[in-house]
């Protein structure tokens, strides 16, 4: 008997986050928690945090826990082209490490939507910053870098979902529910990721993938910020668009381009 997907659960720190809190465990091969989220629930096994992250928020050590930063995940993200491409915000860098460190079956997301427009809370701790949405030339369109994961995921063999239950979200994964994730087969994914790779528009990725070669936009460092004399943002959106059209014909409704300094 084929053994089940190892999916792993990418926590954010969305309001919504707090719907896993009575998953059971042994749904998910890893749960890996973004900054503040390893306060979601007791039992996550990797914490994912910013090089920034204050140290008071930081949980305490736990030699069954393992707690990455920096030096950690520029490499991971390095392999899949440099923060420039990727998009430089925590919920992409987390998943990008992810997938290079874990190589999941499946990538399941929560509390990762990156919407703010509704009145309240904008985390599940209360009011923080929207990361995403600061004014940084690696996130023009969040949209194309959440495409350009699910791509990149796919040719890992990685498969993308959303569990978010928001009417909106800067993700262009498809929807998933938990039921779902307990009843996913190795059939049943084999089958889901066939149907993504026949829906891409591969001669728009080929397109994608030139430019950002001949761009360059590549620091070993990850520290992109020291070059931004160097980068072009209006070449970069004609990337985002690109990214933007390979995955049109999977996304219902229409993609937004949302710029990031909405």
């Amino acid at each position: 008997m084929n053994a089940s997907p190892r999916v792993t659960l990418l926590l954010g720190s969305a309001p919504d986050v707090m719907r896993c809190s009575a998953w059971p465990k042994d749904a998910f091969a890893s749960i890996v928690a973004i900054n503040n989220a390893w306060r979601v629930r007791p039992d996550w096994d990797i914490l994912v945090h910013a090089g920034d992250f204050p140290p008071e928020r930081m949980p305490q050590p736990d030699p069954m826990r393992q707690i990455f930063s920096a030096a950690h995940y520029v490499p991971a993200q390095n392999s899949f082209g440099g923060f420039v491409y990727a998009g430089a915000t925590m919920s992409l860098t987390a998943a990008y490490w992810s997938i290079h460190n874990q190589r999941p079956d499946a990538l399941a997301f929560l509390g990762c939507d990156m919407i703010y427009d509704d009145a309240g809370d904008t985390h599940f701790y209360g009011t923080g910053r929207a990361d995403p949405l600061r004014d940084d030339v690696t996130l023009q369109s969040l949209e194309a870098k959440s495409a350009r994961l699910l791509i990149h995921a796919l040719r890992r063999g990685t498969l993308c979902v959303n569990l978010s239950d928001l009417p909106r979200s800067r993700l262009v994964f498809p929807k998933f529910s938990f039921e779902a994730v307990r009843e996913l087969s190795p059939s049943l994914l084999a089958a889901m990721q066939s149907e993504l790779r026949a829906g891409i528009d591969l001669d728009a990725v080929e397109v994608a993938d030139a430019m950002e070669r001949e761009f360059g936009y590549f620091y070993e460092d990850g520290m992109y910020w020291n070059h931004l004399d160097q980068i072009d943002g209006a070449k970069l959106a004609r990337i985002d668009r690109l990214w933007i059209a390979a995955v049109a014909d999977l996304v219902a409704p229409p993609l937004e381009e949302c710029n990031a300094a909405e």
